[in-house]
């Protein structure tokens, strides 16, 4: 059989660079092991295949009928553009429940960042799957912690951790534990009149993260005691003293002398940002997007949690990119500086430009970044004048105003 060509799988849409591969070791570890197992593809689950690196080595191989679930957006559109071009099929995707995992003998995982994302899928897989399932998870051992295998051991009697290879590592996990009466995820928390709700995969959990709440506050969105119920003390992440004078708050809540009515919130999260402007902004109509399954879920969520069910539309999508042109007032952007495990600023870079695409000439876009990262220029740049509203040592409150 010929070796599979790793090296003509692509990233895009998903940012592409000389030192981000669609592939790396690890997946070539799972294939070597699920076709060394035998196991015929409708009983193969893959979940977190990036780029599609496993499930299509494994459909070339003969492999038919794999299941798959990708949380982002971008990796499921690699997955199919990669197939089209091998000119490979049999497989289908699938959502992280009961259609991807029933029947599954085997379930392939590329091991996620966060431990919260990894209980869930281990959750799902002993809920679901065969009862003779195993799962093989695997990781870049620099990226591997004993952590991930007290969380399988929570779902399975044996964890077995297999010998490094190419600096990669696979985990075996096996003889799968009863589920519990209820799933673990998602999970919710109250912070100050506004009510998060959290799959594990979605970052930060129901935790408000420290940029988010920045930029409530200098939004006039969340005051002291939103920062103070928050979970983490109220100075961090901002100089010690006050908060944003009267003056610094932005005028770019209202648009055109009026609130503004057509607002996204790029990269949602867990939608704190669109729930708590639709709760302050009853006039608003608010759209909220993300990559990741699991921050669409929960968003989803948190606007029910909210009673705002019907008035904030939320989407799967890769940088707003299925959004129309020229369709906002007011963009809400707080960027990832992270693809996967490595540090990028593609792809905030990439939403800097989504912005400037989705909104109104005259529109504002509010982004709040790790000050040591100063994105400013590139925001002048990408969408238009840019002013600091808010600054500490550790975050950037900026305005931005479409040209």
């Amino acid at each position: 059989m010929p070796e599979f060509p790793y090296s003509r799988l692509r990233r895009w849409p998903d940012v592409e660079a000389e030192n981000l591969q669609a592939h790396d070791a690890t997946d070539l570890l799972l294939v070597e092991w699920a076709l060394a197992l035998d196991v015929p593809g409708d009983e193969i689950a893959v979940i977190g295949d990036e780029y599609g690196a496993v499930t299509l080595a494994l459909t070339d191989a003969g492999r038919r009928g794999i299941r798959v679930h990708q949380d982002l957006a971008t990796g499921r559109r690699a997955l199919v553009r990669n197939a089209e071009e091998l000119g490979l099929g049999g497989f289908s995707s699938q959502e992280l429940d009961a259609a991807l995992l029933e029947g599954a003998r085997v379930v392939l995982l590329q091991l996620p960042k966060s431990l919260a994302e990894l209980e869930e899928i281990a959750d799902a897989v002993v809920r679901w799957a065969a009862p003779d399932v195993v799962l093989v998870a695997g990781g870049r051992v620099k990226h591997m912690t004993l952590g991930q295998n007290e969380v399988l051991g929570r779902s399975f009697a044996q964890v077995q951790a297999q010998r490094a290879e190419r600096k990669s590592r696979l985990v075996v996990a096996a003889e799968p534990l009863p589920a519990g009466l209820q799933r673990p995820f998602p999970v919710t928390a109250q912070h100050d009149g506004l009510t998060l709700v959290a799959h594990g995969g979605a970052f930060a959990g129901p935790r408000l993260d420290i940029g988010t709440r920045v930029l409530l506050e200098v939004l006039g969105l969340g005051g002291a005691q939103l920062l103070q119920n928050s979970g983490r003390d109220a100075g961090e992440g901002r100089d010690s003293g006050a908060g944003p004078r009267e003056s610094d708050r932005p005028r770019g809540v209202v648009h055109g002398g009026g609130p503004a009515l057509d607002v996204i919130d790029l990269g949602c999260g867990t939608g704190a940002l669109a729930a708590a402007y639709a709760l302050a902004h009853p006039e608003a109509r608010v759209i909220a997007t993300d990559r990741s399954a699991a921050a669409v879920a929960s968003t989803r969520a948190t606007a029910a949690a909210n009673g705002l069910a019907d008035r904030i539309v939320v989407t799967h999508d890769d940088a707003g990119s299925d959004l129309p042109d020229a369709s906002a007032d007011v963009v809400l952007l707080n960027p990832p500086f992270h693809l996967g495990t490595s540090v990028h600023t593609g792809a905030a870079t990439r939403l800097f430009e989504a912005a400037a695409r989705l909104l109104r000439p005259g529109g504002d876009l509010f982004t709040v970044f790790n000050s040591s990262l100063g994105y400013r220029a590139e925001l002048t740049r990408i969408v238009g004048a840019t002013e600091q509203l808010h600054r500490t040592s550790k975050f950037t409150v900026t305005r931005s105003i479409r040209r």
